[in-house]
């Protein structure tokens, strides 16, 4: 079929062989200056009233969609991450004395970690404005979970939520720095041996430094003990806070304890594996690797109000029933916190 020809509506004139159409009738007032067609019909009045603006009809050409416009942001994206690969692959990044790649942690470690905080666990955390916006300050927070997730959450909470954007550096026990790759990634984070040594040094450069005190006996207790403190050692968290004047912040973390129900602890195979327990629960290992899968419970993480050390003389870190009455007051107000949480939660999972 020939494609058909158009003729304007304003175009009297034939067209190769299109008919010949009779001339219009115009009124006076149909053409603009110019010869352009009009827009705006005549109108009549009614009788006895007025032409008001409101009575002509204006016929409005259409206007083209508008296109999305393009700011640049996915091109500012992909030369982003080709930059950020060009340092990795020519060594262009800087770590520090402990091994801590803050652009790898910014860009990829947190990423990796941000949908597990804020789509399975489901994070609420409160206190923020109880850390300080500079300056050392020491977290110290109850262990549990049979794997150390509770520590990782905590960090992107502090990363993630804080309005200075500080850096949370966590020191962990010798068995996280002899796995491999576990090692690798523990140093990129940030995370420093448990020592008092390498705590001084964070909290004399400034650094927002957290402590578990618990260690393996919280994070390994059986579900039977949930959300019940175990001791936190010597103190040695206080007196390295004291030898600093840093103030210790305590934190409350619900919702750990059910990732993994402990009910069962095969000791003897902890001990061929150089473990200091080897966890049963519900699903591992009876389903295999889907059993390591954790339960996606309803998490909250609060922060205390701090506890200052910088009121005390240098000697005091010598004290030791000084060290075991803010151990213990540190101890109690995070069990204290604990129990009120629990009560205010509707369900493990919402």
């Amino acid at each position: 079929m020939a494609d058909a020809k158009v003729i304007p509506f304003d175009d009297d004139r034939t067209r190769g062989s299109a008919v010949q159409r009779p001339p219009r009738r115009r009124s006076a007032g149909s053409r603009r200056k110019g010869g352009e067609p009009a827009l705006v019909r005549e109108v009549q009045p009614l009788p006895g009233r007025a032409i008001s603006q409101d009575d002509v009809p204006v016929t409005r050409e259409e206007e083209p969609p508008q296109q999305p416009r393009d700011d640049g942001g996915l091109e500012k994206r992909v030369a982003s991450g080709l930059a950020f690969l060009r340092r990795r692959l020519t060594g262009d990044y800087e770590v520090d004395d402990f091994g801590y790649d803050e652009e790898l942690t910014d860009q990829v470690l947190m990423s990796l970690l941000r949908p597990v905080y804020e789509k399975y666990f489901r994070v609420e955390v409160k206190g923020l404005h109880n850390i300080p916006d500079e300056g050392g300050a020491l977290i110290v927070a109850n262990h549990s979970g049979t794997l150390p997730l509770d520590g990782l959450m905590m960090q992107v909470a502090v990363h993630d939520h804080h309005p200075a954007g500080r850096h949370l550096r966590l020191l962990a026990a010798d068995l996280v720095f002899v796995l491999p790759v576990v090692n690798e990634l523990a140093r990129k984070l940030g995370h420093t041996l448990a020592c008092a040594e390498d705590a001084e040094r964070l909290l004399a450069a400034g650094e927002l430094v957290g402590v578990m005190p618990e260690g393996f006996k919280g994070i390994g207790k059986p579900f039977g003990e949930r959300y019940k403190l175990q001791r936190f050692g010597r103190g040695g968290f206080v007196s390295t806070a004291l030898r600093q004047g840093a103030p210790i912040i305590p934190c409350s973390i619900v919702g750990a304890e059910e990732i993994y129900p402990m009910i069962g602890n095969a000791k003897t195979l902890a001990r061929l594996l150089g473990f200091p327990y080897f966890p049963l629960t519900p699903t591992f290992p009876w389903l295999g690797p889907l059993g390591a899968v954790p339960l996606p419970t309803k998490w909250t993480i609060q922060f205390g109000e701090p506890i200052p050390t910088d009121g005390y003389p240098p000697e005091a870190a010598e004290d030791p029933m000084l060290m075991f009455n803010l151990t213990d007051q540190v101890r109690e107000q995070i069990q204290h916190t604990l129990y009120k949480l629990l009560v205010q939660r509707r369900s493990v999972f919402f």
